[in-house]
C-alpha cells in the first residue's frame, strides 16, 4: 500500500483538545486553512488520492471479501483474495466456514479466538479462587468447617444462671414507636 499517504487534519485540531483531528472541510468566513494561505495545511483534493491499483485493497494487497456462506467461496482465488467473515455468524457456522477456508489455504482477516475452552472445566475450577470473605478455601473440607461450628456455638453456650437473669428482666419498650390505628 501507500505508505506516504498523507494524514489530513481538522482545522485547530492541533490547539484545542476538544476538536479531533478527523478531517472536517474549513469554513470559517476568515479561515486561513480555508483560503490555502501558506504555513496552514492543505485541504483535501482529487490529487491526493491512492492509486487506482491499490485503492480498496486490504494492507495484504489481496482483495478483500465478506463471506457470509460456503456459497460465497465459489469463484475465489486465495492467492488474489482475503476473507474476513461476516459479523452476523453464529459461533457454529463461523467455526464450519473457519474450517473449509482453511482447507482452501484463504488468509483470513478476522479470525477470532482459535479454540474457546469449554466453561466450566476442571482446571478452571481448581484455579478459583473465594471471592466473599465468607466464603471457604477449596483447601477446608466439610468436616473441617462443621468442627469450627460445634467448638463456635459450645463456646456460646450459657449457663442457666445467666439464662434466669435475661428472663426477669423487663423489657423496654419505645413509647414512639407503637403503632396507633
Amino acid at each position: 500500500m501507500n505508505s506516504s499517504k498523507h494524514r489530513f487534519k481538522r482545522q485547530e485540531s492541533w490547539r484545542l483538545k476538544r476538536v479531533s483531528e478527523a478531517w472536517r472541510r474549513p469554513r470559517g468566513v476568515t479561515s486561513r486553512m480555508r483560503k490555502e494561505k501558506a504555513g496552514w495545511p492543505q485541504k483535501v483534493k482529487n490529487g491526493f488520492g491512492s492509486a487506482a491499483a491499490t485503492r480498496g485493497l486490504h494492507p495484504s494487497k489481496l482483495i478483500e471479501r465478506r463471506l457470509e456462506r460456503l456459497s460465497d467461496l465459489e469463484g475465489l482465488d486465495p492467492k488474489h483474495h482475503i476473507i474476513r467473515l461476516s459479523a452476523r455468524l453464529g459461533e457454529r457456522k463461523r467455526l464450519l466456514l473457519l474450517e473449509r477456508v482453511r482447507q482452501l489455504n484463504f488468509h483470513i482477516a478476522n479470525p477470532g479466538k482459535e479454540e474457546a475452552q469449554p466453561v466450566g472445566t476442571e482446571q478452571e475450577t481448581e484455579k478459583r479462587t473465594p471471592s466473599r470473605p465468607h466464603e471457604t478455601s477449596p483447601s477446608k473440607t466439610l468436616e473441617a468447617v462443621s468442627a469450627e461450628e460445634t467448638s463456635a456455638d459450645s463456646s456460646e453456650k450459657r449457663s442457666p444462671e445467666t439464662l434466669e437473669e435475661t428472663a426477669t428482666e423487663p423489657v423496654e419498650e419505645d413509647e414512639g414507636s407503637e403503632d396507633e390505628s
